[in-house]
């Protein structure tokens, strides 16, 4: 191997986890540009918004590391008082205090769910850096990662509702019936994007 080639050599893995940053932080802000279509619900605080499908998405492209990663820096930057949660309610730190907020708290474990499960298929996974895509992944898998995924953060926020209202029947009457069907849809769009951007996850792999 040339002195040319070893310095390209060397210099890859940097250009790569380069690539994989700048695909985390555009990850925080496509979540945060889904949150801003939000429609509000009678009977309950949290809003019907695009936000969750976002985040299947994002984690299922990027994979565990980078998505949880993602999602992470869009929670920090809504704490830090940027635009980027919803319209509607308290604004900054306080959000993630409030009825939203442990559905907002699930989402970097949400994303990585999903793309720990997208990426099974690309052979053994033994930790969170689960192995790379080599082929793309039915849908069967990837809608299993997404209803995996989006199971992950209504746990969160049914968990903070519980908290808030000391009771589980009005918290699921507020964070999960409402929701129901339009989580499916979700799910299955989530689904079928994720195994058609197979070349794309792949190339952030």
């Amino acid at each position: 191997m040339t002195t040319t080639q070893s310095v390209a050599a060397a210099a890859a893995p940097t250009r790569s986890r380069t690539v994989r940053l700048a695909a985390a932080a555009l990850g925080a802000l496509v979540v945060a540009l889904a949150a801003q279509f939000a429609v509000p619900l009678p009977g309950t605080p949290v809003p019907m918004t695009l936000q969750p499908l976002a985040v299947l998405i994002v984690g299922g492209l990027l994979g565990p590391r980078y998505g949880a990663l993602s999602l992470a820096l869009y929670l920090a930057m809504g704490a830090a008082g940027l635009p980027v949660f919803t319209p509607f309610g308290a604004p900054g730190l306080a959000r993630l205090f409030g009825p939203t907020g442990g559905y907002l708290l699930a989402y970097p474990l949400a994303a990585a769910v999903v793309g720990w499960v997208v990426r099974r298929s690309g052979g053994p996974a033994v930790s969170l850096d689960a192995a790379p895509l080599t082929a793309r992944p039915p849908v069967r898998l990837t809608a299993l990662a997404a209803f995996l995924g989006l199971a992950t953060i209504h746990a969160g926020g049914l968990a903070q509702l519980l908290a808030l209202t000391g009771h589980l029947e009005r918290a699921v009457a507020a964070g999960t019936l409402p929701f129901l069907l339009g989580d499916l849809i979700k799910v299955l769009v989530a689904a079928l994007v994720l195994h058609r951007g197979h070349s794309l996850s792949r190339a952030l792999s």
